[in-house]
């Protein structure tokens, strides 16, 4: 039954796409279906077998390694703050994000990252048919972030049609930065985290191929990375320690405004309607939930956490989902893969922003086409969680 309702799943993805897309008569099938195939194959292999359980055991332990040694800073700083045995969230879960930081910043600085990410892109664009830049950008958007990365492609932001910058900004919307990861892995399994980000890299050229469908002729498939200002080792460390701590303030007050504000939500909603807004949400999101594999009789709750995502952050959305009793490991395992993605209503403007502090004018096309571009994103979380359900 569950392959079944799978079917019916993807079908409502690519029907909802398919609506969206911009030039029917563009779409190319044979690397969407490529890329499909590739998704399936590697869901199987995170999720079902020997191989993936020793890849993914593998990189939450170098994960956890690198969290443990996090701690050691943070305890130096804040140590003896918190009572025994308490976990203050800010603390625990979102100040190893400046370690993590750091360490992407020596990487990029001893040029490790750029050869990675550049090498990958190459191989991804063989598969999906798009350009080497779209490739490169979707690499770099997963480990730099959704506004670093348009920084080392910024010689080529203000030459790109309006179509191609589509493409660079749903990725960047669909992926997550290497930063954070370690933080979600302290509320999520981390197979579903790793899942995650394997099937939002395909899955964002997959949607983004239907709704915006182009094809790149040779003379035009160019990839120009901008070569970071030249620093002093000391000078660019310091610079991403700072960096790494203005995304865990940021995300900070994120939640501290989007809980509270939800809070209230809820408390006039129930007031008013008898039903809390998130509850209400839920039942909107059910549908959606039930066609990604979840059982009906969870469907709302999980319609609930997925609709949290997308009105707030992630982060609101993977609390909620620690909270939730009577869940079942396989909708648990959905949601999970769902939520990781910057796929909600404050990412258009962190995207728009970081392009228009690049080009004024590319700036003002992406917040025109902002919710479109996440209307991309949300799909590309749907077909993850989706193809990861058939294999949970």
């Amino acid at each position: 039954m569950k392959y079944i309702i799978a079917l019916v799943g993807l079908l409502v993805v690519f029907a909802l796409t398919y609506i969206a897309s911009s030039d029917k008569r563009k779409i190319r099938y044979r690397p969407l279906v490529v890329m499909v195939v590739l998704q399936a194959v590697l869901a199987f292999i995170l999720l079902h077998t020997e191989i993936g359980e020793f890849l993914v055991r593998g990189f939450a332990e170098a994960f956890g390694s690198l969290l443990k040694y996090a701690g050691e800073g943070i305890n130096f700083v804040f140590g003896g703050i918190a009572n025994e045995g308490a976990a203050p969230f800010f603390i625990n879960v979102l100040l190893p994000i400046v370690f993590i930081s750091a360490l992407i910043g020596i990487l990029q600085y001893i040029k490790v990252l750029p050869f990675i990410i550049k090498y990958i892109g190459i191989i991804l664009s063989k598969v999906n048919g798009m350009g080497k830049l779209e490739s490169y950008n979707a690499v770099a958007s997963a480990i730099l972030g959704q506004s670093e990365v348009f920084i080392s492609v910024k010689k080529q932001i203000g030459l790109l049609p309006k179509h191609r910058l589509y493409t660079l900004c749903a990725s960047a919307m669909s992926t997550v930065s290497m930063s954070i990861v370690g933080a979600y892995m302290q509320m999520l399994n981390p197979k579903y985290v790793v899942t995650a980000l394997v099937l939002n890299l395909f899955g964002g050229f997959i949607i983004a191929s239907i709704i915006n469908p182009y094809k790149i002729e040779k003379e035009d498939d160019l990839l120009e990375v901008q070569e970071e200002e030249k620093q002093s080792f000391f000078e660019m460390l310091g610079e991403y320690i700072m960096d790494g701590f203005k995304v865990a303030i940021t995300v900070a007050a994120m939640l501290i405004g989007f809980v509270a504000l939800i809070a209230m939500v809820n408390g006039i909603f129930t007031w008013v309607f008898g039903i809390s807004f998130q509850a209400l949400l839920g039942y909107v999101f059910a549908p959606f939930a039930f066609v990604m594999g979840i059982p009906w009789s969870e469907a709302v709750q999980a319609g609930s956490i997925m609709a949290t995502k997308l009105v707030s952050n992630e982060f609101v959305a993977m609390l909620d989902l620690t909270k939730q009793t009577g869940l079942s490991e396989r909708t648990i395992g959905i949601v999970s893969v769902f939520l990781v993605s910057f796929a909600n209503f404050s990412s258009i403007g962190i995207i728009s922003g970081a392009v228009k502090g690049l080009h004024e004018k590319q700036g003002n096309v992406v917040a025109r086409f902002g919710l479109k571009l996440l209307y991309g994103a949300t799909l590309v979380s749907v077909l993850s969680a989706t193809i990861a359900g058939l294999f949970l």
